[in-house]
């Protein structure tokens, strides 16, 4: 019985591969139904797998979605910035006991660090951190073509964290400024820089939130926060709009481990050119001053005081013959506007301050008490940075 049934199946295999043989080379061998078709179907071959247009291939009208553009116009203008400083020297290297052990010192390597930074004129006027540069002694700039050249430093202000280099080549290429203004939450953003020195990157993400302060990072603080992969050595790179327009000045990022996690900072560029015309024209920067102790306004100390506001900013001292002071700005008064623009936190008052123009006057609005006032202020001249000064 069993050697019957393997003859039988072995026949049917045979029977069908010559059928399938038949029907693929000779099918008109085969039987026809009566509307003149093939007894027998073959299926036709599965079609070629067709290749995703690219945007140079892709039909008209059909939306693709690349950057390149914008990357090509904005990476040339992106170096990458190695500033050395001398080792510091230990206090015991003049003793010989010392030295015999230990040697003369001249094993120590200069201390290096990596950044980048943006060429932002066609004469060579770069900017990047201040803390890329701090305290070298020699800053080298390489450029996205090789093209290598020593750096001269016009200046730093510590307080925004935005430092301004100048170099010496031909044809240099820079980025076109955009408008931090007209930057909105969502907007499609791209990170430029040299992250763990493994030469130029471009990562792309949105503007995740604007105007993000208290971060305890500069003493003026107005943060464009991107989920962008920024690294270190992003650190004084662009942060640039799908057009190729600089928007941001990478800073800092959020992170437990030292790499990206998706919360990056960058300076908005309308605060960072401001900053690099001052240091450019007058060697410093300057900000208005007004003279006052602020402090947070919170619902507790709204409704103690009984606060017809609920945001503000509450002034707890006032320097005497300051600007705030002749003014006639006093403790327990709540600033709600300067110059027309609101202020709902001590950043905010900061930064609306610190961007009058000393000597002019300005309007700030109070509310003292039940009572809204309009005070008018001649500015200051915010004093040097120091550990601790009123706004």
């Amino acid at each position: 019985m069993r050697r019957t049934w393997l003859i039988f199946s072995q026949a049917v295999t045979v029977a069908v591969a010559v059928l399938f043989v038949i029907a693929t080379l000779k099918p008109e061998w085969l039987p026809r139904r009566a509307d003149g078709s093939s007894a027998v179907t073959v299926l036709p071959p599965l079609p070629a797998a067709t290749p995703a247009p690219s945007a140079a291939s892709a039909p008209q009208g059909a939306v693709t979605v690349s950057y390149a553009g914008a990357a090509r116009r904005a990476t040339p203008a992106v170096v990458s910035i190695t500033a050395r400083k001398a080792p510091p020297r230990p206090s015991q290297s003049a003793d010989p006991w010392f030295r015999f052990f230990f040697g003369d010192g001249a094993a120590q390597q200069p201390q290096t660090g990596l950044g980048s930074g943006v060429i932002v004129t066609p004469d060579g006027f770069l900017l990047t951190n201040n803390h890329v540069i701090e305290g070298a002694d020699d800053i080298e700039v390489q450029l996205a073509d090789g093209r290598t050249a020593t750096a001269r430093l016009v200046g730093t202000d510590p307080e925004t964290d935005v430092a301004v280099l100048k170099i010496e080549l031909e044809r240099v290429p820079a980025v076109a400024f955009g408008n931090t203004d007209n930057l909105q939450v969502g907007d499609v953003v791209l990170a430029i820089g040299n992250p763990f020195g493994v030469g130029q990157t471009v990562t792309s993400g949105i503007v995740s939130a604007l105007g993000r302060d208290q971060l305890g990072i500069n003493t003026f603080e107005n943060f464009i926060q991107t989920d962008a992969a920024i690294n270190p050595g992003n650190s004084g790179g662009a942060l640039i709009d799908t057009g190729g327009n600089l928007v941001g000045i990478n800073t800092a990022i959020y992170s437990r481990s030292g790499g990206s996690l998706g919360i990056g900072f960058a300076i908005p560029v309308n605060t960072a050119r401001q900053v690099m015309e001052g240091l450019v024209r007058d060697g410093q920067v300057t900000r208005g001053w007004i003279g006052v102790e602020p402090r947070e306004l919170t619902p507790e100390i709204a409704e103690t005081l009984r606060l017809p506001v609920r945001q503000g900013v509450l002034i707890t001292g006032v320097l005497q013959s300051g600007p705030a002071s002749e003014g006639g700005l006093r403790p327990g008064d709540v600033v709600t506007k300067v110059a027309d623009k609101p202020v709902a936190s001590t950043g905010q008052l900061l930064n609306a301050v610190a961007a009058l123009k000393p000597r002019e006057t300005a309007v700030i609005s109070v509310q003292r008490g039940e009572r809204a006032l309009d005070l008018t202020v001649t500015v200051g001249t915010r004093p040097k940075s120091r550990a601790r000064q009123p706004q």
